[in-house]
C-alpha cells in the first residue's frame, strides 16, 4: 500500500544517496523506483534531499561539470572549452578548472601546490630556528639571544649557563680568561681554526633562505590583500551604477568603463600575486633578471590604473552626501578616455606577460653576460576561456626591452 511504500522511500532517502538506485521492496521484483513515484509519495523535505542527491550525482558523474569551490557557493560550473584553464562562477569566484584552486596564472598547478604547502609547512619555522638560535650545549633546546651580553641561561629545568659565542660552560669564562660578558677570545681563537665554519655556514644559508622567502611571500600576500580590496570596490561600483547614473545624468551604458577598470585591476592583482611564486622558483639567473624587469613594468602599469580608478575618479564624483557640483561633460569625457585607455594598455601588457611566463621566458638568451629578449612575436598555441568558461583566443605575445 501507499503508506508502506512511503515509509520505505522515506527511510531510503534519509539513509543517503543510495536512494538514487532504489528498487521495489518486493525481493522478487527488480523494478526501479522512479523519480515521479518519489515526487508523489515522499514528504516535501525528502523531495528536497532527493533532488540534492540527484544533482550531486549528476555533477560527480560528469567530467565537464564541477562544484564551485568558493565558500558558501552551491553552484556547479560547466566547462565549455577543450583545455584546463580558468573559469568563473556566477558568484564571481574564478578558479583553475584543473586543480580547483583560485585562478593562478602564470604558474602551474604543481607550483601552486608547492607554494601553498611551503606557506603552511614547518620548513620556514625550522629555517628561522637555525638562523636565529643556537642549541643549549646541555639539553639541545634551541635558545634565542634576546640581550647584548654573551652570558646565556637555558630555561628551567635545565638552567645551564653558557657562552653564546663558543657554547662553552660560563663558569670557565671571565674578564681575565675569555674577555668578559660581551666578548669571547676563546671563540675568536677557535673561529680562526675553522671550528665553527660549518655551523655558521649553515646559519648563514638559513638566514639567506629565510630572507628570500620572506621577500616573495610578503609581496604575494600584499597583492592578495590589494586584490580582495579591489573586489570590494568592484562590487560597490556595480551595485551603485544606477545611482551614479542618476546623479551624473549619464546613461549606465556610458559608465560601464568604471566597473570594467576595477574588474581588470582584480584580474591583474591576481596575476601579479602569483608572479611572486613564479619568481621564487625561478633559478635561471638570466631569466630571473628579465623576469624582475617585466614584473616591475607590470607593477608600475597596474599602479597607474589603480590610482586612476581609486583616486582620480573623485574629480567626476560629487562629495559624499552632495549631488552638486557635477563635472562638466568635457571633464567626464577626459576621465573616461584616460581610465579606459589605462585599462586597455594594462590588459594587453598583462596578457603578454602571462603568455611569456607560461612559455618559460623561452625568448630570453644571454649576450655578453646580460639577458635580452628576442623581438619575434609568438602566437599562443592554447585557448583561454572567457568569464563563463567558454574558450577565447589569446593575443600574440611581444615583450621586449630596449
Amino acid at each position: 500500500d501507499h503508506e508502506t511504500i512511503s515509509g520505505y522511500i522515506s527511510a531510503s532517502i534519509n539513509d543517503g544517496p543510495g536512494c538514487l538506485s532504489l528498487r521495489c521492496p518486493e525481493p522478487s521484483c527488480t523494478a526501479m523506483v522512479l523519480e515521479e513515484t518519489i515526487n508523489r509519495l515522499a514528504k516535501d523535505e525528502e523531495k528536497v534531499k532527493y533532488k540534492q542527491f540527484l544533482s550531486c550525482s549528476y555533477v560527480e558523474d560528469n567530467k565537464k561539470i564541477k562544484w564551485c569551490p568558493a565558500p558558501d557557493c552551491t553552484r556547479a560550473v560547466e566547462f565549455l572549452g577543450d583545455e584546463n584553464y580558468d573559469v568563473s562562477c556566477m558568484c564571481k569566484f574564478s578558479f583553475c578548472w584543473n586543480c580547483t584552486e583560485e585562478t593562478h596564472r602564470p604558474v602551474s598547478c604543481e607550483t601552486v601546490s608547492k607554494w601553498i604547502l611551503k606557506n603552511s609547512a614547518e620548513s620556514e619555522n625550522v629555517n628561522w630556528i637555525i638562523a636565529n638560535s643556537k642549541p643549549c650545549p646541555k639539553c639541545k633546546r634551541p635558545i634565542e639571544k634576546n640581550h647584548g651580553c654573551m652570558h646565556m641561561t637555558c630555561r628551567p629545568p635545565c638552567k645551564f649557563q653558557f657562552c653564546w659565542l663558543c657554547l662553552g660552560d660560563w663558569s670557565e669564562h671571565g674578564s681575565r680568561t675569555t674577555g668578559g660578558n660581551y666578548a669571547c677570545n676563546r671563540y675568536e681563537a677557535d673561529k680562526k681554526k675553522g671550528i665553527y665554519d660549518e655551523a655558521e655556514a649553515q646559519r648563514e644559508r638559513a638566514k639567506n633562505s629565510l630572507v628570500r622567502y620572506t621577500h616573495y611571500f610578503e609581496r604575494w600576500a600584499s597583492n592578495q590583500k590589494s586584490r580582495q580590496k579591489a573586489q570590494g570596490d568592484l562590487q560597490k561600483f556595480e551595485s551603485e551604477l544606477a545611482k551614479l547614473s542618476d546623479i551624473l545624468g549619464i546613461p549606465e551604458s556610458q559608465l560601464k568603463f568604471i566597473p570594467e577598470a576595477w574588474s581588470q585591476i582584480v584580474e591583474c592583482r591576481q596575476v601579479l600575486q602569483w608572479t611572486y611564486a613564479y619568481g621564487y622558483y625561478l633559478d635561471d639567473k638570466a631569466k630571473n633578471d628579465f623576469f624582475v624587469y617585466l614584473q616591475g613594468e607590470a607593477e608600475s602599469g597596474l599602479e597607474r590604473l589603480h590610482k586612476c580608478a581609486e583616486k582620480d575618479i573623485h574629480a567626476i564624483l560629487p562629495k559624499a552626501g552632495e549631488t552638486e557640483p557635477l563635472p562638466s561633460l568635457q571633464d567626464f569625457n577626459e576621465f573616461r578616455v584616460k581610465l579606459a585607455g589605462l585599462t586597455s594598455v594594462t590588459r594587453n601588457y598583462f596578457e603578454n606577460l602571462v603568455q611569456a611566463l607560461e612559455a618559460g621566458l623561452e625568448d630570453v638568451r644571454v649576450t655578453g653576460g646580460q639577458s635580452t629578449s628576442k623581438k619575434k612575436a609568438r602566437t599562443a598555441s592554447k585557448r583561454k576561456p572567457s568569464a563563463k568558461g567558454k574558450s577565447g583566443r589569446n593575443k600574440k605575445a611581444r615583450i621586449t626591452i630596449s
